[in-house]
């Protein structure tokens, strides 16, 4: 072991770090996050149910005078669904939401949609038709 830190101190030995190798750290460790993961964990996060239609499900429910379980069943869901809905800890899917809708007999605020810009008159599509470019 002298004669190789020698070796290195004078010169005549060259040691090469590979990338990765040695170690005994787990992959998995949460000291560091890098920006990769960082950028990850933003832009990955789902949209979740609108308080507004949460509160909306609660109140329609209970007016018609129904549990969790029977509005569940009456729509062929699982309660979970519904209590997830009413939480607001549910990914919102539209053929749900239609469903509730149509059980509880009244609408339902839909999330995501904003409210579309409106079109002006003058605008051309410039030649291109909905099939694209004429022949």
């Amino acid at each position: 072991a002298r004669e190789v830190s020698l070796m290195k101190a004078t010169g005549k030995l060259a040691t090469e770090r590979r990338y990765g190798a040695g170690g005994n750290a787990s992959a998995h460790t949460g000291g560091v996050m890098s920006a990769r993961k960082l950028e990850e964990t933003e832009e990955l996060k789902h949209a979740k149910v609108d308080k507004s239609l949460s509160k909306a499900i609660m109140q329609a429910r209970t007016a018609k005078k129904m549990t969790q379980k029977e509005l569940a069943t009456a729509i062929n869901e699982k309660p979970q669904v519904v209590g997830e809905y009413e939480s607001g800890k549910a990914i919102p899917n539209p053929q749900i939401i239609s469903k509730l809708e149509r059980k509880l007999g009244c609408k339902l605020p839909r999330p995501g949609k904003k409210p579309a810009a409106k079109k002006t008159g003058g605008a051309t599509t410039g030649g291109v038709g909905a099939r694209g470019p004429p022949r």
